[in-house]
């Protein structure tokens, strides 16, 4: 009985002992694996981040390096609820040129839809860009150019070149509700949410334009 009891517990400590080695290795593999892919990871991130800022800001409109002069905003009310958005500054010879804002309309057809808005320093739209969605595939989701059949003048093409100075805050709105933007029809909600999502941005870049200047690369505002 007692020759039993200790070999069971031998064996008992010989499956522990197995194991915590198991676990060290395979930690240890897990942060090797993270640690050599990480630069490859981080640089991938910064592609696409590159990627979609140029689609919305012309890459010879700025000289400073645009990733590295970023800062995280708290707006609910201009930029949407859930969290913090970032705000790239784009400056050209030392002086603000344009303001690349993340902002989210709660309210699509589906859900949240979240974009991508340039601001110039005197208040023109560079460009908008939908950057994620859920809206009806074939029917909302022309707010993505990439998805949108009309492929010479996409629908978000409307808000380049547009200044806050020549709209009203309250016209930024499809024309469905007197506002003076298109949509397609069939699918108002979609286009409605993100031209209300782009209005409220614009305001906020243009009344906070020189604080979000002004501060300091990685801070929160």
């Amino acid at each position: 009985m007692t020759s039993a009891r200790y070999s069971a517990i031998r064996t008992s400590l010989r499956t522990a002992a197995i194991m915590i080695v198991f676990t060290v290795l395979f930690t240890a593999v897990m942060a090797f694996t993270y640690q050599t892919t990480r630069p490859a990871i981080e640089a991938s991130v910064q592609e696409e981040q590159m990627r979609l800022i140029n689609e919305v800001l012309p890459a010879e409109s700025y000289d400073n390096l645009l990733l590295n002069d970023v800062i995280s905003v708290t707006a609910p009310e201009a930029l949407g609820s859930g969290g913090s958005r970032r705000v790239w500054r784009a400056r050209k010879a030392g002086q603000p040129a344009s303001l690349v804002l993340e902002t989210v309309a709660s309210d699509g057809y589906a859900g949240r839809i979240q974009i991508i808005v340039a601001v110039g320093a005197n208040g023109t739209v560079g460009g908008i860009r939908v950057t994620a969605h859920k809206e009806t595939p074939g029917l909302g989701d022309y707010i993505d150019p990439k998805k949108d059949r009309n492929k010479i003048k996409p629908w978000v093409s409307q808000f380049g070149g547009v200044s806050w100075s020549q709209i009203e805050a309250a016209r930024w709105t499809v024309r469905k509700d007197g506002g003076d933007f298109d949509y397609r029809t069939g699918a108002t909600i979609s286009a409605r949410a993100v031209t209300r999502a782009v209005g409220r941005a614009v305001g906020y870049a243009v009344e906070h334009g020189d604080t979000l200047f002004a501060a300091a690369a990685g801070s929160s505002l």
